[in-house]
């Protein structure tokens, strides 16, 4: 709820309470947006629901909140419309000063939370050893821009990679590179990511086909839990090189992680099991340990058990995830945990976190909580692949995205006849290329599967980020070609007299609410649908109203406006992990 709707609730509130009694504090005005802009700004609907309470027709009750209620500061006298809806109208005055207001905030107008949380978001987590694919677009898009709409809000944000880096892939993997490529387990960057990924799949295939390399492979494992010299330090050269190619797209996309893999737990997984021993969760079947859950069965309809112990003594993914939710609340002192994952692994955080909560683990003022995402999928609706069946390289796709725009800006170029430097064409296709990507994932709800397209999502029109990177760069177009510095125009300038500028005005007001929504919803997609339609309104205001070219003291209260949208673009894409471009 943003800052005005706060105030009207607060006065509706006092005057159910000065209409009818005491016994009316704190019933809920129900204060919406007005549906049709021609009935006002907003509706309170609440002399509808007490009708059937006070005995009387919803028009009446209606009539007599009316009269006890002040809102004369914010408001145009209210109207009574329909069955019993309050309709209120924003005073142009009223928004005229709260623009005033924002102009010299640099967080236009948005408070910060007033209880700060120690809050985590884990994010991206891909696998060591294996090149980062478009599977892990969406977990390190999503929980970035989740990261950073926290960390605006005041909120102490530990962001963290939970890497794949332990387990019996490693045995497997320096199994087979000991027999064909020995060099790569005791020299820094022997190999290169794309062969270690190859070497990866071919200890795979002879992991399944031959039982004595499976067997060495285990005793691996076993050497490397141990901490054997050799093994553990070919470990650390693997990861380490798997570690530099992540980087490579993290700088790429602007992502700052802490990385604590899964290796990071392993001391702590026998204390794992060991509690859910005390507590009398586990139960031993057929040789492993297992907390049976409820709501959850197998085909037969028995219930189905969550083994935190294999019968081989080993430990599994539910283990790990036990063991780090633990040291996050004990040690990180975590009071929101966020999961960015794909749907599919919905199944699995309901489960462990079950048991936690079973166990008593989970103080009753810590949140945890699930973010789900779907699919990215091709044109053909299927997932997205290479002609051989692989997933595409998330390195690949991104370079395809500004590789397009650096042809798109070349054809412009061509056609405005404008001539501009390499340099400066490089850096705009960067920052178009990657913005589309993020964009074009950040602006769907992210619990849908969603189409790439990258012909669609470097679109200048429609609800793109080249879209409004370019009403972005138009309003700094506007203060180049009048010499204008918008940080001089002054306080107190803001006059609104067209309809356009009524209409943008109170959009750009909104931002509050839609961030605040964010932060507690977690669906970013919010945030582009506001974001595109400021961008819509903006375009409105420019077709319909002079700027430059307008009298004074118009001209400087439709900068102040220019200013403000440009400011609320920059702040509201900033919070997407998008870069703005002053021109393009």
């Amino acid at each position: 709820m943003n800052a005005t709707q706060e105030k009207l609730k607060v006065q509706l509130e006092q005057a159910l309470v000065a209409a009818f009694g005491a016994d009316f504090a704190g019933v809920d005005p129900i204060l919406v947006s007005a549906s049709n802009p021609k009935f006002g700004d907003y509706q309170a609907n609440v002399a509808l629901s007490l009708s059937k309470k006070l005995g009387k027709q919803p028009r009446a009750i209606a009539g007599a909140i009316v009269e006890k209620l002040d809102v004369s500061e914010i408001c145009e006298s209210p109207e009574i419309a329909g069955p019993g809806f309050i309709n209120l109208k924003l005073k142009t005055a009223y928004l005229e000063a709260q623009l005033n207001d924002i102009q010299a905030d640099p967080r236009l107008g948005v408070p910060a939370a007033k209880t700060p949380k120690r809050e985590i978001v884990d994010f991206s987590s891909p696998n060591i050893a294996k090149e980062m694919h478009v599977g892990h677009l969406r977990s390190t898009i999503i929980g970035d821009s989740i990261a950073r709409i926290l960390e605006f809000q005041g909120h102490d944000v530990l962001r963290l990679n939970h890497v794949g880096d332990w387990g019996t892939q490693f045995g497997m993997l320096i199994t087979y590179l000991r027999e064909v490529y020995p060099e790569a387990l005791t020299t820094a960057n022997a190999l290169d990511i794309g062969d270690l990924v190859s070497f990866y799949r071919k200890a795979k295939l002879r992991f399944d086909a031959d039982a004595a390399f499976q067997e060495t492979a285990r005793q691996e494992v076993v050497r490397l839990q141990a901490g054997a010299e050799d093994t553990l330090h070919a470990w650390k050269l693997l990861c380490e090189q798997s570690r530099q190619e992540f980087q490579v797209i993290y700088e790429l996309l602007d992502i700052k992680l802490t990385e604590r893999g899964e290796s990071f737990y392993n001391p702590l997984l026998s204390g794992v099991v060991e509690d859910l021993e005390k507590s009398g969760l586990l139960v031993e079947n057929q040789g492993a340990k297992c907390v049976f859950l409820e709501g959850f069965t197998n085909r037969e309809g028995e219930p189905l058990p969550l083994i935190v112990q294999k019968s081989d003594g080993g430990y599994n993914y539910a283990t790990t995830d036990l063991a780090s939710l633990r040291y996050r609340i004990q040690q990180d002192e975590a009071k929101r945990i966020v999961y960015v994952t794909d749907s599919g692994q919905g199944n699995h955080f309901a489960q462990f976190f079950q048991v936690a909560r079973k166990a008593g683990w989970i103080p009753d003022d810590v949140e945890l909580v699930h973010v789900p995402f779907g699919l990215v999928l091709g044109e053909d609706g299927k997932r997205i692949k290479t002609r051989s069946g692989d997933s595409v390289r998330l390195r690949d796709l991104l370079d395809e995205a500004v590789s397009r725009a650096h042809a798109d800006l070349k054809s412009r170029l061509q056609k405005e006849e404008r001539q501009e430097t390499e340099e400066f064409i490089n850096e705009v296709a960067r920052v178009v290329g990657i913005s589309a990507v993020k964009y074009a994932d950040l602006s769907q709800n992210r619990t849908s599967n969603y189409i790439f397209s990258y012909d669609k999502m470097l679109d200048l029109k429609g609800n793109t980020a080249p879209y409004m990177l370019y009403v972005y760069a138009r309003i700094h177009g506007i203060s180049r070609k009048g010499d204008i510095n918008f940080k001089e125009l002054g306080n107190n300038a803001v006059l609104l007299q067209h309809e356009t500028e009524l209409v943008l005005a109170k959009y750009l007001l909104q931002l509050d609410e839609i961030i605040s929504s964010v932060e507690q919803d977690l669906l970013p997609n919010r945030l582009c649908e506001y974001l595109f339609e400021l961008s819509q309104k903006f375009n409105q205001f420019y077709d319909r109203c002079p700027i430059l070219q307008a009298e004074e003291p118009q001209r400087t209260s439709r900068l102040v406006l220019c200013d403000l949208t440009a400011r609320t673009l920059k702040l509201g894409l900033s919070l997407l992990g998008i870069q703005v471009l002053e021109r393009m």
